[in-house]
């Protein structure tokens, strides 16, 4: 099983782009806090950085609502590919496909809606939503909310 959630904060704004299909599609890079054991020597926070690759309406979603700095959690999966580096020695690297991401909380935002907002990358029909107007401040009852 390929599946990694990871939660933290955006290291660049995404820029969508489109494949010459018309495919839309964005690389973010997120900033990861990684905990470290009290019995280390070494007490200092450690951050751990990673790509992450989104694909059509999640890369849409991505660029009309996140920015750098955004506090986002992802689900997805990893996949590897190989490059040729400046030297001309071969590469590899790891990308995280992302294939559901939520708003995290904020600093700002310590109990409003925004936070609480999700998309993922499932085209069926009922994940269409008009985020424009979930997104415009209406208190939502909880009952409402799925998670």
């Amino acid at each position: 099983m390929n599946k990694v959630f990871i939660s933290g904060n955006l290291t660049r704004d995404p820029e969508v782009r489109y494949t010459q299909n018309g495919k839309a599609y964005t690389r973010m890079g997120i900033a990861v806090n990684r905990r470290v054991s009290k019995t280390a020597d070494n007490n200092q926070p450690t951050v751990d950085f990673f790509n992450l690759v989104a694909w059509e309406k999640t890369a849409e979603f991505c660029g009309k609502y996140l920015v750098k700095g955004s506090h986002i959690v992802v689900e997805g999966r990893m996949q590897t590919y190989n490059y040729e580096g400046k030297d001309g020695t071969q590469k590899s690297g790891i990308d995280i496909m992302i294939e559901n991401v939520e708003f995290g909380s904020s600093k700002r935002d310590s109990g409003g809606n925004v936070g609480k907002q999700n998309f993922n990358n499932n085209n069926s029909g009922n994940t269409k939503r008009n985020f424009d107007e979930e997104l415009s401040g209406e208190n939502i009852p909880d009952d409402d909310v799925p998670f």
